[in-house]
Formats: structure tokens, sequence, C-alpha cells
């Protein structure tokens, strides 16, 4: 499993119309080939920032599965314009630990 990890700034007066349309992209990634679960996390220290997580099978369902199909295209046309700067995106794998 891979973790999906993207720090995002929203244009400062667009969170509400932002969260809306977040709702609505929810339903496009989360019927990809290769998704399992995701989240979006908003920061209580600062009001424009948020981050999302989102849990992949593989690098290449995120990277080739979700980012080069159509569906990417309506995800990018509801959420792209929301950020500045655009995020950054880093995948990540979890770390298992053995208990004495």
């Amino acid at each position: 499993m891979i973790l999906e990890v993207a720090q995002l700034q929203v244009k400062p007066g667009m969170i509400n119309e932002f969260e809306s349309n977040f709702r609505q992209a929810s339903k496009i990634i989360s019927g990809m080939s290769g998704y399992i679960h995701h989240e979006l996390q908003k920061c209580v220290e600062v009001e424009n920032k948020y981050i999302l997580l989102v849990k992949w099978d593989s690098i290449s369902a995120h990277e080739v599965g979700f980012r080069q199909s159509a569906e990417y295209q309506e995800w990018k046309a509801l959420l792209h314009h929301f950020y500045d700067p655009f995020p950054t995106v880093e995948h990540y794998v979890q770390i298992r630990h053995e208990l004495p």
C-alpha cells in the first residue's frame, strides 16, 4: 500500500467553494481502480491549509491509473484552480514495527 500526501494551500476567500467541490471530487477518486481510502484534513492554525491523504494499492494506480484517466481531468477542473502554490505531492510506505 502507498500513501499519497498532498499539502494544499487554498486561495483566500475560496474555502467554502473548495470544500464543496472537494465533496464532488471525492466521488471521482473513490471510484478509481487501485483506490483504497482518502481523507482531507483542515489545518487548525492556518485557515486555508489542508492535507490530503490518499491510500492506493500502488504508485502506478495513482500516477498512471488515476492521473492519466479522463476522470482525472474532471478532478483537475473541480480543484486545481483553488491552489496557490500548486500542491506538493509525495508517496509514503508504512514501516512495520514488531512489538517485543
